[in-house]
């Protein structure tokens, strides 16, 4: 990639309704600052390009509608969190996950998500080009090279990686220029990368291939989203999951997580606020009596929950879903 910011940033920030900039002085004059048109929302999307090998986002807007978004993505490794956001990634659907890492991979094909109108979106990111991790990495490290690829994708969701969650806050927080700001941010990128290589190499080593999925087990985990989409909001047991798949309790987690990418309890909790979300949104009622209809004995155990997950309180995630764009 010849130029970071005219290929992956430019054309799409302004044909979305962003601007840019000169007159915000949020970080150095490194960094480029795209803003939202007032018909469209508010707040700036900052970006900070290193030569043709990596950038840095930093985003904190909130759009006054619902924003469908469909980006043909060139090849690239992003690492991400998520201070706040509401909203889906689409095929395969993913709702976005605050307090998480987010790992990406684009590989020239189109991205499409949706952004919830009213509902911060606070995020600090990387994205590393391929002349960074295939060709620069490999010239500095022939012997040892490994493409980071596969374990960029297999980070993304992880909930206990503090470290890369401060190394981010960290880059967020920067305000230093020249030289120092290219020294800082070349160092922390580097770092980045090998804190995700390090923690793939811990949480796969003891991981075996995963089998062929048979059809009666494809139809087994029908069976058992069926009766959970039916049921989340009771106390679901996983031996009860199981005799409904006819498999044991770690075959069905194996297959349930290979099949659907994420957990059992994961699906569970975001059928909870998905459902939650629905009813801050469109009713009236009390946060106790949305807590015990998801699933919650405890109004004060949902909120925090829901704050974890979502960046907002529900009620102040409700006032803001109220607000009129």
């Amino acid at each position: 990639m010849n130029d970071i910011k005219k290929e992956m940033y430019e054309a799409f920030m302004l044909g979305n309704g962003f601007y840019y900039d000169g007159s915000n002085t949020g970080f150095s004059r490194e960094w480029t600052c795209f803003t939202l048109l007032p018909e469209k929302g508010k707040g700036h999307y900052w970006v900070y390009t290193f030569a043709n090998l990596f950038s840095i986002s930093v985003l904190d807007f909130v759009f006054c509608e619902d924003f469908y978004l469909e980006y043909p993505q060139p090849r690239f490794l992003d690492i991400g969190y998520y201070e706040s956001v509401s909203g889906e990634e689409l095929k395969p659907c993913k709702r976005f996950v605050c307090s998480g890492i987010r790992g990406h991979v684009g590989n020239n094909n189109l991205y499409q998500a949706l952004y919830h109108k009213n509902i911060p979106l606070r995020s600090t990111s990387i994205s590393i080009m391929p002349e960074y991790y295939e060709d620069y990495l490999r010239a500095k490290y022939p012997d040892e090279y490994e493409n980071p690829q596969k374990a960029f994708s297999r980070i993304d969701g992880s909930i206990d990686f503090p470290e890369l969650v401060l190394l981010l806050k960290q880059i967020k927080n920067c305000r230093l220029t020249g030289i120092a700001e290219k020294l800082y941010f070349e160092s922390k990128v580097a770092e980045a990368v090998s804190l995700i290589v390090q923690k793939d190499k811990e949480t796969t080593q003891h991981v075996y291939p995963a089998p062929r999925i048979s059809q009666q087990d494809l139809d087994s985990l029908q069976a058992v989203t069926a009766y959970i989409d039916d049921h989340f909001a009771q106390a679901i047991r996983l031996d009860s999951l199981a005799k409904i798949a006819c498999m044991g309790t770690t075959k069905l987690k194996y297959t349930f997580k290979g099949v659907y990418k994420t957990t059992i309890s994961e699906y569970i909790l975001n059928k909870r606020l998905s459902q939650a979300k629905y009813l801050l949104m469109s009713t009236d009622l009390n946060i106790n009596q949305i807590a015990q209809i998801v699933g919650y004995k405890m109004a004060g155990s949902f909120s925090e929950i829901f704050r974890k997950n979502i960046g907002l309180l529900p009620n102040e995630y409700r006032k803001l879903s109220m607000v009129k764009g």
